[in-house]
């Protein structure tokens, strides 16, 4: 079988996965959000945390839960990180320094999990159970309980309440989460993943010193790793490693993990606004830009540019043999689309064009289909955006479904849509023009500058994935790229929740004949050329300084 072949049957596979997921499980999301009822383990949580679950919330209080909580998750992760020295279970490894313990914290809790350290070096079980996989479960369940709240301001009327976030937050982890993630290390241990809670072990010797491993619970918190989009890896290599990714079928099984809620939440999304059909067009916008950057992925891959790529089959340096380009391909398109940053390959070893998709599917905003919680509600947002350009091509007052996009509705999207990519230059503006940042890039001119400027996109669009190349482990690496997590993790939260707000307070607009039919594949394509140009005008300029013209140089 040829490699492409090969890699295509492998996405005809994880479309029929994914197809055959999307109904029962955005279907079982909507009840789920949707049930006055709690769970006995549920109660317990409540009674623990000292939280009345049926306390309905209006924004700015459903926005001060989401951020005292995060707040808390900082610094309980900041502070485990740096006593482990102290800590049982540590594998002798010493306290994390104060600028790692922050971006690792800030990384985590904002559902980043950008990582400048070794993991197998450097966290022990403690830190790597108790700390980083804890935070994988709730910082998941966090974005879809902000994406829930925007999808009940769509669809309540004449009231500001958008739902408690202490029953989404547990309800996500303990319904959703929770029971996908017991199945999924089953499955991953069935393929050879490692579990357990062993120590370091030296397996094998060679001239000047010795070869050690050390164990983990790797299957657990690799399958929460992909289902939440997180992507923290517990070894360097990230699901490159075998530990974590043994074989083509394990790979395919993450990747299916990795989408599968993001794509479901757009029937969940239909089901609480009443509306199917609106959930088939934003799952069909998804759809069409996964697709479309998959395919640009592979052909960019396979392209065979020399005698070393028809021997090879195609630009196979920085990819695992056992997946192939095909299912390198795949992953890197599905975990830069997302918001996860695992990696099965160097994204900095792909061809420069191939190195542009990554970072173009990271500063789309990571909406095809995007982060758990975070995709949906980046999504609506964008639809938004598409409402109100179409309202202004026909001199109308745009609607979406049955609310006014108004001043104060488009104000909140554009704050939005503005955060991020403020966020992602002007660090990235610093970092090149400052002397000692620029000291950490292992190569110059255009690859140089791609270092540099996809961390700032990973890090500002809580992906976490690397180019490789860039020594990030530095004082002002950890410093900025942490703060540019929790500011690109949270403000746009605020906008969210803010916008859904004043949409729940709205009396429904009745359809009429010049209403925008936004169920329709027009617009769709609308909404898919509203996404495609909003991020060439903005990256447009940085992108041409980096991956086209090593792409057009090649």
């Amino acid at each position: 079988m040829s490699p492409v072949l090969a890699g295509i049957l492998q996405l005809l596979a994880l479309v029929v996965a994914l197809g055959l997921s999307y109904r029962p499980l955005g279907d079982h999301m909507a009840t789920v959000y949707s049930s006055e009822k709690h769970l006995r383990p549920e109660k317990w949580i409540y009674k623990a945390i000292g939280a009345n679950p049926n306390v309905e919330m209006r924004w700015p209080a459903y926005l001060r839960g989401v951020l005292a909580f995060s707040a808390v998750s900082v610094f309980f992760l900041y502070l485990l990180q740096r006593v482990q020295g102290s800590l049982p279970g540590s594998l002798g490894f010493v306290s994390i320094d104060p600028d790692q313990a922050f971006n690792t914290a800030a990384s985590f809790v904002a559902n980043t999990n950008w990582q400048s350290y070794y993991g197998e070096q450097a966290m022990g079980h403690v830190v790597q159970t108790g700390g980083l996989a804890v935070q994988n479960f709730v910082s998941a369940a966090v974005g879809i309980a902000v994406a829930v709240a925007l999808v009940r301001g769509f669809a309540r009327s004449r009231t500001g309440e958008l739902g408690n976030f202490w029953a989404d937050l547990v309800r996500g982890t303990v319904r959703v989460l929770l029971p996908i993630s017991v199945v999924g290390a089953l499955v991953l241990v069935a393929c050879g993943a490692i579990q357990n809670f062993s120590g370091i072990h030296e397996v094998g010797r060679f001239t000047g010193g010795t070869l050690q491993w050390n164990g983990g619970a790797v299957a657990s918190q690799e399958v929460i790793k992909e289902l939440g989009t997180n992507g923290g890896g517990y070894f360097n290599a990230n699901s490159a490693h075998p530990f974590e990714n043994p074989n083509g079928l394990s790979n395919l099984f993450e990747i299916y993990l990795i989408l599968v809620i993001p794509f479901a939440l757009t029937r969940t999304f239909g089901r609480m606004v009443g509306s199917i059909k609106q959930g088939y067009a934003i799952l069909a916008t998804m759809a069409t830009i996964w697709l479309g950057f998959t395919a640009l992925m592979m052909w960019t891959e396979f392209h065979h540019g020399g005698p070393a790529f028809d021997i090879a089959g195609g630009a196979m340096e920085g990819k695992e043999t056992r997946f192939g380009i095909g299912g390198s391909s795949i992953f890197a398109v599905a975990t830069t689309l997302t918001s996860t940053g695992a990696v099965n390959s160097f994204h900095s070893s792909y061809t420069g064009f191939g190195g542009g998709i990554t970072m173009l599917g990271m500063q789309l905003g990571e909406i095809a289909p995007g982060g758990v919680g975070s995709g949906l509600y980046g999504m609506l947002i964008m639809a938004v955006i598409a409402v109100f350009i179409a309202g202004l091509m026909v001199g109308r007052t745009p609607e979406y479904l049955g609310k006014k996009i108004g001043t104060r509705q488009i104000k909140f999207a554009a704050l939005y849509i503005l955060v991020t990519p403020a966020l992602v230059l002007s660090f990235t503006a610093l970092a090149m023009a400052l002397p000692t940042p620029a000291n950490s890039m292992t190569n110059s001119g255009a690859h140089g500058f791609s270092e540099i400027l996809y961390a700032y996109t990973s890090g500002a669009n809580n992906n976490g994935s690397a180019f490789a190349g860039l020594n990030a482990d530095t004082q002002w690496f950890n410093s900025t790229i942490g703060i540019a997590m929790l500011l690109g993790r949270f403000l746009p939260m605020v906008f969210v929740l803010a916008l859904a707000g004043s949409l729940a307070e709205q009396t429904p607009v009745p359809e009429t004949a010049g209403t925008l039919r936004t169920e329709k594949p027009l617009f769709t394509g609308l909404l898919v050329g509203t996404i495609m140009i909003i991020t060439g005008l903005t990256y447009f300029p940085a992108l041409a300084l980096g991956p086209l013209a090593e792409g057009l140089a090649a």
